[in-house]
């Protein structure tokens, strides 16, 4: 019997750390590089938030072209993203994303791409009869042109709450 009781504690310790962990709800998503890029560069045109200049500087750095005139770092944010795929129904593909009061719904391919780079983003997906959901929160984006000009890596990170 003595053998049994190192496993037991052992057992009991794992499960105290995991309800803990679970407590505590999922972790924050954090992405940096071409992932962040992508991510901002699918998010950015629905953006009321963001000026007309600095939502074709997005735009120009997501298609390759780093030397752009716009210098100033540009924040990103959306308080919400819930994208949707069917299964069953599968011509359905949409996605709900929310600034503040307003919300934006897209559908077919701009909300494919916005699903999918969610799913590179490391956002976990859930299911449901006949549908896929992804969805974050908070999300908050920092891209600087400046950074990215210097073609090391840097220039663009994200920020996100998974779920919700």
């Amino acid at each position: 019997m003595k053998s049994v009781r190192p496993i037991l504690a052992c057992a009991l310790i794992v499960g105290v750390a995991s309800s803990v962990a679970a407590a505590s709800g999922p972790a924050p998503g954090k992405v940096s590089g071409s992932t962040a890029l992508a991510l901002a560069g699918v998010i950015a045109p629905l953006s009321p938030n963001l000026t007309g200049a600095e939502k074709k500087a997005v735009a120009m750095l997501f298609a390759a072209n780093a030397d752009i005139p716009y210098k100033k770092p540009i924040v990103l944010t959306a308080d919400r993203i819930v994208c949707r795929s069917g299964n069953v129904d599968i011509t359905l593909r949409s996605c709900e994303v929310t600034f503040g009061k307003k919300t934006r719904t897209v559908n077919g391919s701009t909300a494919n791409e916005i699903f999918a780079t969610e799913a590179l983003a490391g956002v976990p997906p859930d299911g449901a009869a006949g549908s896929n959901f992804e969805s974050l929160s908070k999300l908050s984006c920092t891209i600087d042109p400046n950074a990215i000009r210097r073609k090391d890596g840097s220039g663009a990170d994200c920020m996100f709450q998974p779920g919700n």
